[in-house]
């Protein structure tokens, strides 16, 4: 079972809200992936960690499955999506091209 996890930002006019919210679709008990944002919702954060020299690799896909983003990133590395286009997204995270957990990204 996933968790959902909703967080919002506030422009200068209050009426309008720009929101990004994360659903984990699997998790992996081995590895620890953190996807986050900072305050503004303009960035959006990708981090993992595991055993020690772990690489993990990070693929981030727009509807349609159009590749938006693809980073690899070594065990407690960060990886940044700056400023991403409202809309769905879908991401995936491998280690050792085993498949460690994916979910869903809405940004509004």
């Amino acid at each position: 079972m996933g968790s959902i996890v909703a967080i919002a930002g506030v422009k200068n006019n209050p009426a309008e809200r720009d929101s990004i919210i994360i659903h984990k679709l699997n998790n992996n008990h081995k590895h620890t992936v953190n996807i986050y944002t900072n305050t503004s919702q303009k960035v959006l954060f990708f981090s993992a960690q595991g055993e020690e020299g772990n690489t993990y690799k990070f693929l981030l896909f727009r509807q349609k499955g159009i590749l938006v983003k693809q980073s690899k990133i070594r065990n407690r590395e960060t990886t940044v999506v700056s400023k991403p286009e409202k809309g769905h997204y879908y991401y995936e995270v491998f280690s050792d091209n085993v498949l460690i957990e994916s979910g869903t990204i809405h940004v509004q």
